[in-house]
This record gives structure tokens, sequence and C-alpha cells, in this order.
């Protein structure tokens, strides 16, 4: 017969208070959750518009779903009610400036933020991104009012997949990165990826 082993744990500090949630500790607590960067982007020729957001994630892969967040009092909402369709880039360590730009620091609102960078168009008419990690191309399926933003649901129609290199995210209110980006991978590999 064997013998059992008790191994007791050191120790620990006392755990945190816990709280009543309120906006400001609920933002807290959320900001310890690491999110990719998205650019989500709507509607076609000279009445586009997009938003920066961390808040879209996998709803189902049988059919192909995902879901995004906007808050309702955004720039941009205005345009996304009267969409049919959206599309969903993923942001690459080295696309920093365009989470700036589509999350309105420059103070550019709707088409003027489609200024900079290589556009690809979507079977949908709408852009993404052309050297992201990844867009999908979405069909609205539902907008979902709730509290202070809309919960969009989108079929996914289209998929690009673009070239490897890490990952923008962001966490405790700022921008990092998961893996390497281009630069780093370029300096490593000696090869350009462009």
């Amino acid at each position: 017969m064997s013998s059992l082993m008790l191994r007791v744990a050191p120790r620990a500090a006392a755990p945190a208070p816990v709280t009543e949630a309120s906006s400001k500790t609920f933002r807290e607590g959320m900001r310890e959750l690491a999110h990719g960067v998205c650019v989500v982007t709507f509607g076609e020729e000279g009445d586009r518009t997009g938003f920066t957001a961390t808040s879209v994630a996998s709803l189902s892969s049988e059919p192909p779903s995902l879901i995004a967040c906007i808050d309702r009092s955004s720039s941009s909402y205005a345009l996304v009610e009267r969409s049919s369709a959206f599309a969903v880039t993923l942001l690459s360590a080295d696309q920093r400036e365009y989470a700036e730009q589509f999350a309105g620091r420059n103070g550019h609102k709707g088409a003027e933020r489609y200024q900079r960078g290589s556009w690809l168009l979507l079977p949908s008419g709408v852009l993404c991104l052309a050297n992201a990690i990844a867009a999908f191309d979405c069909e609205l399926e539902e907008r979902l009012e709730r509290h202070t933003h809309a919960i969009l649901i989108g079929r996914v129609r289209h998929v690009f997949l673009g070239t490897g290199s890490g990952a923008l995210v962001y966490w405790r209110g700022a921008y990092d990165q998961v893996g390497w980006s281009r630069e780093q991978i370029e300096r490593a590999t000696g090869r350009s990826l462009a």
C-alpha cells in the first residue's frame, strides 16, 4: 500500500477585499483581461466609418459568426444603424497607429480615418487593412442594444488571412504585443516580409 504525502502550500498574502460592482471597479477589473485589438469598419464609397474595438469574440464556427460591441454614443454608431455589413480587421503588433487612428485620437471621424494605410475591398463592399493578421467580412445578422452599447452579431462570409507577425493587444490601459513584430521578424531572419 502506498503512502500519501500531503503538501502544504505556503501561506499567501490576504486576498484583496471583494467590493460591490460599480462602473469604476468593473473597468478596473476588466483592464486585467488582455484583448486583441481590432478595427471594425462599415460603409461604402464616401460614406465610411470605423472604430477600434477590443470587445470582439468568436460566437460560433457553425455557422462562422462573431460578435463586436460598440458604444452607442460613438460618432460611428449612426452609420452602424444603417449598415448591413461590416468587417473586423485583427491588427498586428506594428499597426498601433491604426488602432489610434480609428479610436479618433487624431480628431478624424468617418471616412477621414481611411486616409492612411493600404486597404482591401472585400466582397461586401467594406474595406479592411490589406496588411493585417486577418480580416472577417461579415453580414450584420442582428444588432442588440443593451445599456450604453450595442452587440453586433456578424455572419462571417469571407476570411482574409494575412502575413504573420505578432498580434497587437490591449492590457491595463496600454498597447502591447504577443509575438514578434514584422520588424523583429525581418531583423531576426534577414529577409523582408513586405
